[in-house]
């Protein structure tokens, strides 16, 4: 009786914590959405921001946001998954491995604002890139490289060692056998990986402060050497050191309605991808 009551009580301290959390989301989204909805129109979408920002609209910053999102899932992702593939199915188990996985570990938990310092020095500075979306892609591609190694690492763990086995035994080679058949097993669970990470590049704004992002910059970047907005950034502005602080709230709320709707369908497209490359498996 005492260990049916230990259950019950266990059970519903979980669905309380987990209605907790759930109801603290919809309390933030239903703020963003109350206050921001009033803004949101075709021309909010579509049009630069004018009068001090007060008025107009933030394409420039949706546009800069795309482009600093694929750019560094561009550099991130290839090397991420390479490197994943390394440790996993070449290198063994060896110290060298373990001290990789460590520092890969150390690098997840470096503050955003280091990596903005680092890629400012190297890429900004040193490479001679400039405030350009070249330098923030490269750098918020080193931000989210740890979490897509680690996350590739456990996807490739996943796949049972007896379709590797079977794929030697058939004489494929070990790449052949990486290629055709660990990786295609493998890429739904990488997909969660590239996920969390889109996640996180979206909303970033100290490393794209020193690397990237434009105060005020109305037209659209020509090239990966241009500075671009990027709606962190520009949110940031709006809420702080606009030129009319109590007139570009709206504005603000607005900003951050469009950053998460975008975040949402970054992640639905992804997840959508997933779901399809699961039943192509599981058909095949």
């Amino acid at each position: 009786m005492n260990q049916k009551i230990k259950q019950k009580t266990a059970f519903f301290l979980f669905r309380l914590f987990s209605f907790f959390i759930v109801g603290i989301l919809v309390s933030i989204l239903g703020f963003i959405v109350i206050n921001g909805i009033s803004v949101i129109s075709w021309d909010f979408l579509t049009k630069s921001p004018t009068d001090g920002m007060t008025a107009g609209g933030i394409f420039p910053a949706i546009v800069g946001t795309f482009y600093l999102v694929i750019g560094s899932l561009i550099f991130a992702v290839p090397l991420g998954v390479m490197s994943a593939i390394y440790t996993t199915e070449y290198a063994g188990n060896g110290y060298i491995v373990r001290f990789i996985r460590l520092m890969t570990n150390n690098l997840a938990s470096v503050p955003s604002i280091v990596f903005g310092l680092f890629g400012m020095a190297l890429f900004v500075n040193n490479l001679g890139f400039g405030d350009s979306i070249l330098a923030g892609s490269l750098t918020l591609g080193l931000l989210t490289l740890p979490l897509i190694i680690r996350t590739s690492e456990e996807a490739l763990k996943a796949v049972p060692d007896a379709y590797r086995s079977g794929s030697l035994a058939l004489g494929a080679s070990k790449l052949q056998t990486i290629r055709k058949v660990v990786l295609p097993i493998a890429l739904p669970n990488i997909l969660t990986g590239v996920i969390l990470s889109i996640g996180r590049v979206s909303g970033e704004t100290a490393p794209i402060l020193f690397t990237v992002a434009a105060y005020f910059l109305p037209n659209l970047p020509q090239s990966i050497f241009d500075q671009a907005m990027a709606l962190p950034y520009h949110l940031y502005v709006l809420a702080t050191s606009g030129t009319d602080l109590e007139a570009s709230r709206p504005m603000a709320y607005g900003t951050a309605l469009v950053l998460i709707v975008i975040v949402l369908v970054f992640n639905l497209s992804a997840t959508l991808l997933r779901q399809g490359l699961n039943k192509k498996f599981k058909q095949n």
